[in-house]
């Protein structure tokens, strides 16, 4: 037989269940997310939603938009205390935040989520301007640099931009396109082509293209987004920066080709290797694989009294060697413009040799190099592939010298969507041997 049910303890029970009072749910604020297009560019849900909100949230520019409802409005701007409180007052009430664009992309519902927690809201997106912007020069912004002039310093946005392909900005009135384009210029930034899209999504859309030399002289309306497409194969320019630094100075100060950047040695390889090498004011120093000579020019202002041999093959790069050592004035630099080994039968003895480069000749060029290593002399090799490395450590023992490596991984802080994030550089590896 079935056990018993005690109905008496069980009605018991659900009678102090239904005595106990329940605490209503907060009702969740919609924010929704409108173009310049208002209602008419809105999914059918979007429209909904606003058409049964008891009161509605947000900017007059917005609010305008959505044409007459019977809702109640709060006019909020771009004072977050205000938006704060206003939110605080709603309660239980059917409400509306109106967003322009995606709320999620330099909007406020980040802001919001974060000040009373993510289960408090419901975002519904439309298209980003930025997206809008990016649709219209038929750009891809998988990779872009993009920021809010309105959040972000124009000095880092401008630096930032120095070393992009692809960048979109979010101006304000203060800080236009014009502004941009005459910062980029003072910096000699003017390898970029320009676009202003105002109006996006409206039958009052424009899209001005241009190069920054005449944006600069143009005005635009509040309501756009700039985008700048950098020409193919454009060397970075320098960040223009008064301050030099005797060694290990910013790579952004160096001029690099393109699409080639990235094989400069970062300031810090730089560091460690120009140490490793124990530099003396008259040293005889050979850099072999010298590239656009970031290690040449600094190797060069410590031996301003012997000799820095800076040989390099590629003749783009050679250029921007010659362009660098004119703006570091060192004088004791001499650029080479040949082959290894064939470049070096002709120079003296080097006290300090530094070995750069990635292909499968470099532990062949080693092994000539270490025969013209004066007694006592260093030599420190850059590699960044593993069967280098061993290759060269290889050939540094078979030399009688005790090889000793050092692996480096860095990874440096960037700000991005008003966030940092840490971008690790590619892992190398420093070879060094002492004759």
């Amino acid at each position: 037989m079935p056990a018993e049910v005690d109905l008496k303890r069980y009605s018991k029970r659900f009678a102090n269940l239904k005595s106990k009072k329940e605490t209503p749910l907060t009702a969740r604020i919609q924010i929704v997310g409108i173009g310049d297009d208002g209602l008419d560019g809105l999914t059918g849900q979007a429209r909904q939603l606003i058409k049964n909100a008891t009161v509605l949230v947000g900017p007059s520019l917005l609010l305008d938009k959505i044409g007459n409802t019977d809702s109640k409005r709060i006019v909020v701007g771009s004072n977050l205390q205000q938006l704060q409180q206003a939110i605080k007052e709603l309660g239980d009430s059917s409400a509306v935040v109106l967003a322009s664009g995606d709320p999620l992309f330099y909007g406020i519902a980040r802001y919001l989520t974060e000040t009373f927690g993510k289960d408090r809201f419901e975002v519904i997106p439309h298209v980003s301007s930025m997206q809008l912007a990016f649709a219209r020069v038929k750009e891809s912004w998988d990779d872009a640099y993009l920021t809010n002039l309105a959040t972000q310093p124009l000095d880092r946005v401008v630096d930032n931009i120095r070393t992009a392909e692809l960048v979109g900005l979010f101006t304000t009135e203060s800080i236009t396109p014009a502004v941009v384009a005459e910062a980029l210029l003072d910096r000699r930034i003017d390898y970029f082509t320009g676009y202003v899209c105002e109006n996006l999504g409206t039958p009052d859309e424009t899209v001005t293209q241009g190069d920054l030399q005449s944006i600069r002289t143009q005005s635009f309306g509040s309501m756009n987004v700039m985008v700048l497409v950098r020409r193919h194969g454009a060397a970075d320019r320098p960040s223009g920066s008064a301050q030099r630094r005797l060694f290990g100075n910013p790579d952004d100060l160096f001029l690099q080709s393109r699409p080639k950047r990235g094989l400069l040695t970062p300031s810090e390889v730089r560091c460690i290797a120009l140490a490793e090498l124990s530099l003396t004011p008259t040293s005889v120093v050979w850099d072999v694989g010298a590239g656009s000579g970031s290690l040449a020019i600094e190797a060069a202002a410590i031996a301003n009294k012997g000799k820095v041999f800076a040989i390099e093959m590629d003749a783009e790069d050679f250029a921007l060697m010659i362009e660098n050592a004119k703006m570091f004035d060192v004088p004791s630099l001499v650029p080479i413009h040949g082959q290894a080994p064939e470049a070096w039968k002709e120079l003296p003895d080097a006290n300090a040799i530094f070995v750069g480069g990635s292909g499968r000749i470099v532990p062949e060029l080693v092994s000539s190099a270490i025969k013209r290593l004066t007694s006592g002399g260093r030599i420190v090799v850059n590699v960044s592939s593993p069967d280098n490395l061993v290759a060269v450590q290889q050939v540094l023992g078979d030399a009688a010298m005790q090889p000793d490596v050092r692996m480096i991984n860095i990874a440096r802080g960037q700000y991005q969507l008003d966030r940092v994030r840490f971008a690790s550089l590619n892992p190398t590896f420093l070879v060094l041997g002492q004759k």
